[in-house]
């Protein structure tokens, strides 16, 4: 090798690793050592875009590279991660913290609200960084073209927050599938009734009316993002923005990456051919416009697949449980999970990468022994991805799975404003082919100063 070739330092591995360039200097990483020289081993320079709560895990996560900068718009709610990392550089402007540090940072973990996930993406991918983005993707179907298409264009190393992704259990669900434990799949009843006061919060529309003060930790304006200016109040931050539309996405949003990721791999389900909703009867979508239902139950058809049969996806959250049949028995039915039926038996999981998942009925269970692996096993999900930077692979699931996985919870959500209205969704096409009011819902409007 010439004394060109080895002059391959880490940034330049980092930033070609999604392309395959620099693949090769993996198998002998030693060949760069010496005086001047950085092996691709070296830790990564990370930004942290929304760092309180779940963004605070996700920036913990990855505390084996360098965490160089970290963005919040709410001082008080990133003052542990603050102290966590007190050599990071600080900055409540994402965008300000990208111009000055662009040529240092080589990734950036995004872990904000919904509405503000794709434009804090979509500039860090536009600088060539690798992404690492919590669940939901995007805020909208429209978000997540765009995303999905900066990633490949940019070629860049991405991964959804959906850290079940990265389980044994998913892993063996899918070989089970696969081996055809069940037979042929047919049906897939999902659930959630985590937070069930949080998604609703029709009962705090009287709140709207309350004046509040900003508080001094707070920037107001920049957590609302892109979203339309309104006054502040405390019953959107830091958590309850979920049960808000034009910030979060409702249950079916914030759970349906976790809950149907299983299926959605093991029978590359794809794009619905219909959705249709139904939802809890105090919930009128013309007077509740900003809001989620207290209770849904959204269906799912998606049509046949090389060899795998049509199947029906029903999804339920809030009062709305899956039903028994006598193919489970008395088995426990998960609060939040799912169980996916075949023609020759049934399995049942819970929610994060079909959790504790089990064949049933027993006497099928008995007839089928463990899988073969067939999938290669990770340590975890962030691991995953900082692998898959380094070594150029593709991470587990990057945003082209991500991405639909994502929107099956946009679509759902679209469906509850149109309550017993059967969509059928053309997905080549980006839009309803039979209603088209809801396509005005596809796309999220931004304000004044913010674009992808």
């Amino acid at each position: 090798m010439n004394q060109q070739n080895i002059q391959f330092t880490r940034r330049s591995f980092v930033r070609s690793a999604a392309t395959g360039v620099g693949a090769a200097y993996i198998v002998a990483p030693h060949v760069l050592g010496g005086p001047g020289k950085t092996a691709p081993s070296d830790k990564l320079q990370i930004a942290g875009i929304g760092v309180g709560g779940q963004g605070a895990s996700c920036i913990n996560a990855v505390e084996s590279e360098n965490i160089v900068a970290l963005a919040d718009v709410d001082d008080q709610r990133a003052a542990a991660t603050y102290k966590r990392f007190p050599n990071a550089k600080r900055y409540h402007d994402f965008r300000s913290m990208l111009d000055e540090l662009d040529k240092q940072i080589d990734a950036v973990v995004v872990g904000t609200p919904d509405h503000t996930h794709a434009v804090a993406v979509m500039n860090a991918i536009g600088r060539g960084k690798h992404v690492y983005c919590e669940k939901p993707l995007a805020h909208s179907v429209d978000e997540v073209r765009q995303m999905m298409d900066a990633a490949r264009q940019h070629k860049v190393i991405t991964q959804l927050g959906n850290q079940g992704h990265s389980s044994n259990y998913i892993r063996r669900f899918c070989e089970w599938i696969w081996d055809g434990a069940i037979g042929k799949v047919t049906e897939i009843h999902t659930a959630c009734d985590a937070f069930s006061d949080l998604y609703c919060q029709i009962d705090r529309i009287p709140r709207l009316q309350e004046t509040h003060t900003i508080p001094p930790t707070l920037d107001w304006d920049l957590w609302l993002g892109p979203s339309a200016v309104r006054p502040y109040n405390p019953m959107y931050v830091p958590f309850s923005w979920r049960g808000w539309m034009p910030f979060g996405t409702g249950c079916i949003g914030d759970w349906i990456c976790h809950i149907v990721d299983p299926s959605m791999w093991a029978l590359d389900l794809g794009a619905p051919a219909t959705i249709r909703a139904e939802v809890d009867g105090n919930y009128n979508p013309e007077k509740h416009t900003e809001l989620y239902p207290a209770a849904t139950k959204i269906t799912f058809e998606f049509p046949a697949k090389g060899d795998r049969s049509p199947v029906k996806l029903i999804w339920r959250d809030g009062s709305n449980k899956i039903p028994r049949t006598d193919a489970i028995g008395d088995v426990e039915i998960p609060g939040t999970g799912a169980i996916v039926y075949g023609d020759q038996g049934a399995i049942i999981h819970g929610s994060h990468g079909a959790g504790g998942c089990r064949i049933l009925p027993d006497a099928r269970a008995k007839e089928i022994q463990l899988p073969e692996q067939r999938i290669p096993r990770v340590k975890n999900h962030h691991w995953d991805w900082l692998e898959a930077i380094r070594t150029g692979r593709p991470a587990g699931s990057n945003f082209d799975y991500g991405g639909p996985l994502t929107e099956l919870g946009l679509l759902g959500a679209i469906a509850v404003r149109f309550p017993t209205q059967k969509l059928e969704w053309d997905s080549d096409a980006m839009r309803f082919t039979n209603f088209s009011e809801a396509n005005g819902l596809l796309k999220t409007p931004y304000r004044d100063g913010w674009t992808l």
